[in-house]
């Protein structure tokens, strides 16, 4: 099981502990270091900053957003990061959900997810390819667009950039039982949003069917510190905001998720409490034992003990959102 390193998104401005995260992460011997996006910040620019700073480290993105970008557009990106980096990008994508679709990004949320996703690899792998120019009649998707309110002048076009690698990896960040499923087909690998090395079985039917050198790369907190309640407060914090606030009451897959997992009846009132406005105790409601679960927190010997249950299971890449370099360093030895 390798290790990476999960910075996210931005929140009121740069995190300038970053920088310097990641590159201890590459002396430390980790694998991979990924950026997110939402509604600030973008994925691209920090991992190239991150990118221009390290020489050996991988270079992934989980997630960016596929309403923010054309899947052209998003090919652009990544071919050019994989150039600059020597080969060393990795694409994680994600639809996000109808609040961020629609209220950020101004699209509306498409109506098929699953259709939208596959459209979307479909086109990126063409580009990626290079073996022809990029054509599509998709439902969401068309190359050259054939919309009564074009020109009908589009003409089908290939890169000028010749890319570095066709077989480029591209990662999907789904959460239902069927998109997890389509994953496994169309993609190189799966970005969990949560992961619990105890209840494996929530996805069994979805990874019956694995490829070869399928990743599958789940993130988590760590810190290593000496209480545990204390240590699991910014698992809560997040997982209040998640699933409280990122997405409508009658349409949230984080919710949705964690109702999968064994706590349906905490997500919906964590729901409940968050969108009443009362965040405060939207974030207590969250079971310190599902916030437990996803993550490895606490003294060395119980991190050891835990991190021994992600090994077991078919977790190749453990993505850590790892604040300090001590945990970084204590992660890096016992997984060694």
């Amino acid at each position: 099981m390798r290790l990476g390193l999960a910075l996210g998104y931005w929140g009121r401005g740069p995190d300038r502990t970053h920088l310097d995260l990641a590159a201890e992460a590459e002396n430390l011997g980790y694998d991979s270091v990924w950026t997110a996006e939402a509604w600030g910040s973008d994925a691209f620019t920090p991992l190239t900053w991150i990118a221009a700073h390290t020489s050996r480290i991988r270079l992934g993105t989980a997630i960016a957003q596929m309403a923010a970008r054309t899947p052209t557009a998003t090919a652009m990106h990544a071919l050019t990061l994989d150039h600059l980096s020597g080969g060393r990008m990795m694409l994680g994508l994600g639809l996000s959900g109808p609040q961020v679709v629609e209220g950020w990004y101004g699209r509306p949320f498409p109506a098929s997810p699953l259709t939208a996703t596959r459209e979307y690899v479909d086109v990126i792998r063409q580009v990626l390819r290079r073996e022809g120019p990029v054509t599509l009649d998709g439902r969401f998707h068309q190359h050259p667009y054939r919309g009564q309110d074009g020109t009908g002048i589009g003409k089908p076009l290939r890169p000028i950039t010749h890319p570095l690698r066709a077989d480029l990896p591209v990662l999907l960040g789904a959460e239902g039982p069927k998109n997890i499923a389509q994953t496994t087909r169309i993609a190189d690998g799966w970005l969990p949003l949560y992961w619990s090395p105890t209840r494996t079985d929530v996805y069994r039917a979805s990874l019956a069917d694995l490829p070869e050198g399928f990743m599958i790369a789940p993130m988590a907190r760590a810190k290593v510190c000496d209480d545990v309640a204390e240590g699991l407060l910014p698992v809560k914090a997040m997982l209040g905001f998640y699933i409280g606030g990122m997405g409508h009451a009658a349409r949230n897959f984080h919710a949705d998720l964690m109702a999968r997992m064994g706590y349906e009846e905490e997500a919906r009132r964590i729901q409940e409490l968050f969108l009443a406005g009362r965040r405060e105790e939207a974030v207590l409601a969250v079971p310190d034992a599902f916030a437990d679960e996803i993550s490895l927190i606490g003294p060395r010997e119980r991190i050891a003990e835990r991190l021994d249950l992600w090994r077991k299971g078919p977790v190749t890449d453990l993505l850590l959102t790892a604040p300090d370099p001590l945990t970084l360093r204590v992660l890096a030895e016992l997984n060694s």
